[in-house]
């Protein structure tokens, strides 16, 4: 791989560790490949969709002119591997904040939980969580929230393609789940505790598929001294 290579266009498939922003994963890629490739101070990359913080798994990010391809793949379905725990809620709706609201669970059956995670398949209205990036009047809903401002967020409409290999063991419930753009997990976690009357919060997140792209195709060679260039595209 040369210079013009990277500058003609290239797809990078990175598996995101917990903790990082997508914005620190894409300064680390594009600094190894400044400095490997003598790249111009302009060198073009992005990421192709934001994963959380507290989430895991793949974040596409292209350079050169292929992050003209961004909005495209942006605009693909997600596959997402998730965790949630029920009978407790957060305000962030994930592990960022700690846990309030406790209830007892021991009237929820598997049956009750299976029931609820097939009435969010199809289209559905959504609240994106207060601790998100969505700007509000020019500024980011987290930052507000932080802050410890009043934030109301506005429903979306958002589609659930499908919820499967369902995994319950009290008070954890994982399955994967298939959404289109858009979709915010957390909030998926947060309706279905309140389906349940008990509530509930994520508790892991993992991304596996944008589109055609999978995790299994993808590095974490990017956090580490030497890059190799498998699992490119």
């Amino acid at each position: 791989m040369t210079a013009e290579d990277l500058q003609s266009g290239h797809i990078f498939l990175l598996d995101k560790p917990l903790d990082w922003t997508s914005f620190q994963a894409v300064n680390k890629m594009k600094y190894k490949l400044k400095r490997e490739f003598n790249l111009p101070k302009k060198f073009k990359i992005g990421h192709a969709g934001t994963l959380d913080p507290r989430a895991t798994g793949l974040l596409i990010v292209c350079c050169g002119k292929f992050t003209k391809k961004i909005p495209e793949i942006q605009d693909a379905p997600k596959e997402y591997w998730t965790e949630i725990k029920i009978g407790v809620q957060t305000e962030s709706y994930d592990t960022e904040k700690p846990e309030i609201l406790h209830q007892d669970i021991a009237h929820i059956t598997e049956e009750a939980v299976n029931t609820a995670l097939e009435k969010f398949i199809g289209e559905i209205d959504q609240k994106p969580p207060v601790f998100s990036a969505i700007k509000i009047d020019g500024q980011r809903a987290y930052n507000l929230a932080r802050a410890g401002e009043e934030v109301e967020m506005k429903s979306r409409k958002t589609t659930i393609l499908y919820i499967k290999d369902v995994e319950i063991n009290f008070p954890l419930v994982s399955f994967t789940v298939g959404c289109s753009k858009g979709t915010y997990i957390r909030s998926l976690a947060h309706d279905i505790g309140h389906e349940l009357g008990v509530g509930a919060y994520l508790t892991q997140l993992r991304r596996t598929k944008i589109g055609d792209y999978k995790i299994e195709d993808a590095t974490s060679d990017f956090l580490e001294n030497e890059f190799r260039f498998e699992n490119t595209i």
